[in-house]
């Protein structure tokens, strides 16, 4: 049996006197992936990339790369690279000195080493500020600079802690479309621990989602957005309605006291159990009660509208249905004429409709 080309993480947990903070994580990040560890502050995502960049130990559990067990290999000889928030650059040194520091401390000649750092910074497109001063470069250089510092090594992982959080939004859009080209080219195996799922769904192969210290699930963004796993995932990843709901049948639910069509219940809910409904709000459709009125509810909620907002090419309407609260968006053109206070109905698509155990 070959081995596994990449990252696995088998049965990892850490904990400290307050607790567990990595609660038996296993884990397959392939090689040549762009995997994010997604999840809210203290989740135990940070930890998890200090345990496998061995700037922590495990108190169990194993880790190899392409088969080969690095539990207890040093940091200095796992040949991983990191880039932390801070970026960590060092401020008494050039651009060219701080990209070639880890050449340097592994003998690299002079020679090889000025090619190289050329080499990169033509990579990440900032030829020519070789000899300039680290203080002196604005945030998306400094950013592109901690970069280029720690794919010099060639390292078989590349892990990211954060690094873009400290850009304005703008400039961490940008980034994020060039962190990811650049990994595409190089193809290097990446993990990035944020808690942007914005970021997470724009630039990843794989998502890892987690809260307290546990993977709630992984898999590619579209999967992860449009199937979560659970109501922590439906509520993390994106907006998301989420409802309270009893199972009726198999198509059927009751939700705020109507009954509404489904798609096939999931195997393993039984009638009359307890479940969550989750709508994504650009599949939430409003509409008047005049539309519906004559056949009744109709598989509608009604509710008001208490809130518009226009986006532009976006309009987001808030409808109060008896206390709780539904957000849809969707087209100008989709509802002109909606305004504040109108009594309307909210129709959730059986086919868009999530059905998760709570």
């Amino acid at each position: 049996m070959s081995a596994f080309l990449g990252l696995e993480v088998r049965d990892v947990t850490k904990s400290f006197q307050g607790g567990t903070v990595v609660d038996n994580v296993s884990l397959k990040v392939p090689q040549g992936q762009l995997v994010c560890f997604l999840g809210p502050s203290g989740c135990g995502k940070t930890t998890l990339l200090r345990i496998i960049a061995g700037l922590e130990s495990a108190s169990s559990g194993r880790l190899f790369v392409d088969g080969r067990d690095v539990t207890n290999v040093p940091v200095e000889q796992r040949n991983f690279a990191m880039v932390f928030q801070s970026l960590a650059l060092f401020p008494h040194l050039s651009v060219a000195e701080n990209i070639a520091y880890s050449l340097r401390l592994r003998g690299m000649d002079r020679a090889s080493r000025q090619a190289r750092v050329n080499e990169l910074l033509d990579l990440i497109k900032l030829p020519g500020i070789a000899h300039q001063s680290v203080e002196k470069l604005s945030g998306g250089q400094r950013q592109r600079v901690a970069i280029a510092r720690a794919i010099a090594q060639e390292p078989l992982l590349f892990l990211l802690d954060e690094p873009l959080s400290a850009l304005d939004a703008k400039l961490r859009d940008h980034m994020q479309v060039e962190l990811r080209m650049l990994q595409q080219k190089l193809k290097i195996t990446t993990i990035l621990v944020t808690h942007d799922q914005r970021e997470a769904m724009t630039i990843a192969d794989r998502i890892v989602v987690m809260a307290n210290g546990k993977i709630q699930q992984v898999g590619a963004p579209i999967d992860v957005y449009r199937n979560p796993a659970n109501r922590f995932v439906a509520s993390f990843v994106g907006q998301s309605n989420l409802l309270d709901a009893d199972v009726l049948n198999d198509t059927h639910v009751r939700v705020l006291g109507e009954v509404l069509p489904m798609s096939k219940i999931p195997r393993g809910i039984s009638r009359n159990a307890r479940v969550t409904v989750s709508v994504r709000p650009e599949d939430t459709r409003i509409e008047r009660v005049d539309a519906v009125d004559a056949a009744g509810s109709n598989g509608t909620l009604p509710g008001e509208v208490t809130f518009v907002r226009d986006l532009g090419d976006l309009v987001e309407l808030r409808v109060a249905c008896q206390g709780k609260e539904l957000i849809s968006v969707g087209a100008p053109g989709q509802w002109p004429d909606i305004r504040h206070a109108e009594r309307v109905r909210v129709r959730l698509p059986a086919d868009a409709a999530t059905i998760l155990a709570s």
